[in-house]
This record gives structure tokens, sequence and C-alpha cells, in this order.
């Protein structure tokens, strides 16, 4: 690993000044993500900005109902918050199935939100990688993919995004705050993750030299009846092949509301906005709730190994999405 200096900050505005005095310098959290890149040499800072001690650790209610969470509430705090399981249960659930214990204890929001990529091409230094090495190539295509994307990517970069806590933002509209040298600015999640296209490096529209100092969740009635399930290749705490953030509001039998959100299938958490048209003041019922995801998934353009996932995704949909429907009926 190489060498790196340590600091520890106490207010935003002297974290973000600090940030500015080095090009290389990273804001460390838990570290859950970017220590391990260290170690892998795939990320090289040289000044660790310790922001753990930042005033970010709280989850309060906005005037409308919502819920603001700093950004360095930790995952397990964030889960097991009444409001949040309440509220938002989907997202407590994310988090959950996130990871192990001891991971939830050290991570936080902020850092969950810049999680980097688990391909394995990405995080070995021996092969080209267009998200770590622009303009070096993406052997995945080619190569090993089974758990890689099959919407939104490109030629540059079949890479998934690994967030779950992610997949329940999209779904809820998150908005994301952040602090630069120049004042404050705020990203809703929707645009916050940069689509793939030909600058796969470029993962976030964050500007430069900024902080990330919490999520606001709007006030949504529905998402009080939603669900996150995660499928996964073992039943440890393996990361996603495929995973689903719903919620359901049904009245007289018809879908008055429904939120959809896929992850494991992109490079950021995919709003399924197809699917949700053609959901909304229709029936919920299976056959449905099927043609819906078909609807979304028409634009999925699988590689050899991976399109199984079409049919995983298809399958969660319908599964979670009539799991709600028939609670909402009792």
């Amino acid at each position: 690993m190489k060498e790196f200096g340590y600091e520890r900050v106490f207010d935003v505005p002297g974290a973000v000044a600090l940030l500015g005095t080095d090009p290389d310098a990273r804001f460390l959290g838990g570290g859950t993500n970017l220590v391990d890149l260290m170690k892998a040499g795939v990320e090289r800072p040289t000044l660790l900005i310790d922001v753990q001690e930042l005033p970010l650790n709280t989850i309060e209610f906005t005037p409308d109902g919502g819920l603001r969470i700093g950004a360095t509430v930790t995952n397990s705090d964030l889960a097991a918050h009444t409001e949040v399981r309440r509220h938002y249960p989907a997202l407590a659930q994310a988090l959950l199935a996130g990871a192990s214990g001891q991971l939830r204890n050290m991570a936080t929001v902020g850092g969950n939100l810049l999680q980097r990529t688990r391909c394995g091409y990405f995080s070995d230094l021996a092969q080209p990688c267009n998200k770590r090495v622009p303009d070096s190539g993406c052997p995945a295509i080619a190569g090993e993919h089974h758990n890689h994307a099959i919407l939104g990517a490109s030629e540059h970069c079949v890479a998934t995004h690994p967030s779950d806590m992610a997949v329940a933002l999209a779904a809820f509209d998150a908005v994301v705050s952040y602090e630069t040298a120049d004042g404050p600015g705020e990203l809703p999640i929707a645009e916050f993750y940069r689509p793939v296209g030909e600058t796969p490096h470029i993962e976030t529209a964050l500007p430069p030299g900024a902080l990330i100092t919490g999520v606001t969740l709007p006030s949504a009635a529905v998402a009080a009846h939603s669900r996150f399930r995660k499928v996964r290749e073992r039943a440890s705490y393996a990361f996603a092949i495929g995973s689903i953030a719903a919620a359901l509001d049904v009245q007289d039998g018809a879908v008055r509301e429904v939120r959809l959100a896929f992850g494991a299938v992109a490079s950021r958490p995919w709003r399924a906005r197809a699917a949700e048209r053609a959901l909304t003041g229709g029936p919920a019922d299976t056959e449905a709730f099927a043609a819906a995801a078909d609807a979304e998934l028409a634009a999925a353009e699988a590689l050899p190994e991976n399109g199984y996932k079409v049919t995983l995704m298809r399958n969660l949909v319908v599964s979670v999405l009539t799991e709600l429907a028939e609670e909402a009926a009792r």
C-alpha cells in the first residue's frame, strides 16, 4: 500500500478546504470499500481525511414529513431506526441485506453511495479496465461477465453498481446533499449517478471537491408499503446478482401508485419507469405485473453469460408486487 497522510476533521468547511489542498486526497468514512481498494492498489490517495467526527450523524424529520439522513450515519443505525422501518421498510431491508453486521457498524451513508464496482477486472491491476484506466478497454465484454449489466451498459463498460441501499433510495426519489468550497448543492438520486456512456470512470455528477453531507427522503405514503428483495449466489453476505425495491398502493384492485428500482443490472440503480407507467391505473394482478416487467426489460442487452438476469428480474417483479398486492387486499 502506498504511504499516505491522515487528518481528522471536525467541521464541514474545514473538511472541504482540506480536500482542496490536495487533488489526490480522499474522504474517509467507515473505509469498508476505500481501504480494500487501497490494499489492492486501485486507489492510491496521498491523504485520507477522516470525516466520522463531522456533525452529520443524525436522522430527523423534514417539514414535509420526509427524513433527512446525515452522511456519517452508519448503515446499522439507519437500518434500526424506528421511522425508517415504519415509513421506508424497503430501505431498512436493503441495508440489512447489504453486508454483515460488522460492516454495517462501520459503513456510512455517504460512503455507501460512493461504492465502486466489484467487477474483477476493475480490482485486478494486471487487467485493462476503462473504469480504472480510461481508454484501456473492457475485457469483461468478451471475458467473465455473468454478473454484469444488462441495462444501460455501453461498449466501454458493463460493470454493475454494488449498493443495495442506493436501489431503495432510487425507488423513493432521494435527494443527495453536498458541500463544496462554493457552497451547498443538491442532486436528485436520478441524476447523481451518471450513465456509463464513453466515460465509465466518471461515476457521479458530484462537482470536484464535493463532500456528501446527507440524503433526504421525500414524504411518500406509498413507501410504507414497500419491500426489498435480493438474489445472490450464496446465502451469506454476497453481492446481488439481481435485486428490487418495490412499493405499491392498491385501491379497489387497481394500482394507484407504484415504485420500482432494480439493482445489479446496470452501472447505477435502475429506476423502472417503463414498468411503473405500464402498471399505474391498471389491475394489480400477476398478468399485469409480468407485462410491466417485460415492458421494462425490453431494453435489456444481455451478454452470452448473463441473459439469465432478464428472467430473474421478471420473476422478482412478479413475486414482490404480488406479495405487496396480497398484503394490500387483507
